[in-house]
């Protein structure tokens, strides 16, 4: 099994989780986080005054899944997370070691 971690826009989470949930992912985490990477945030202007503003809101999805639909599942997220600017985001992919559905005790592939 593999962990797919993906930092994205937020404004990208509902077309990515649609296009995820048509080939069969059957569940997902999802968590609102700030920070950035090589764009080392930006500056804004409230009220007048300008603000430099380091850490952009994102969304994380974190996703386990068969070994064999990790590839599919990367490929959908890159394509629709995408808008060809700085900041679209990053994908990580882990390897999960044991997965036990707490209420059955049920573990590896059938607990996801």
């Amino acid at each position: 099994m593999k962990k797919i971690e993906a930092i994205i826009k937020p404004f990208k989470l509902d077309e990515v989780k649609a296009a995820l949930n048509e080939i069969g992912v059957a569940g997902m985490t999802v968590t609102e986080v700030k920070g950035f990477g090589r764009q080392r945030g930006h500056k804004e202007i409230y009220r007048g005054a300008e603000y430099q503003v380091d850490f952009i809101p994102k969304m994380k999805m974190e996703i386990v899944v068969e070994d064999s639909m990790m590839k599919k599942v990367v490929d959908i997220i890159t394509e629709k997370a995408s808008t060809g600017s700085i900041g679209d985001g990053k994908i990580f992919v882990l390897p999960v070691e044991q997965a036990i559905r707490i209420r059955t005790g049920e573990s590896g592939n059938a607990a996801v």
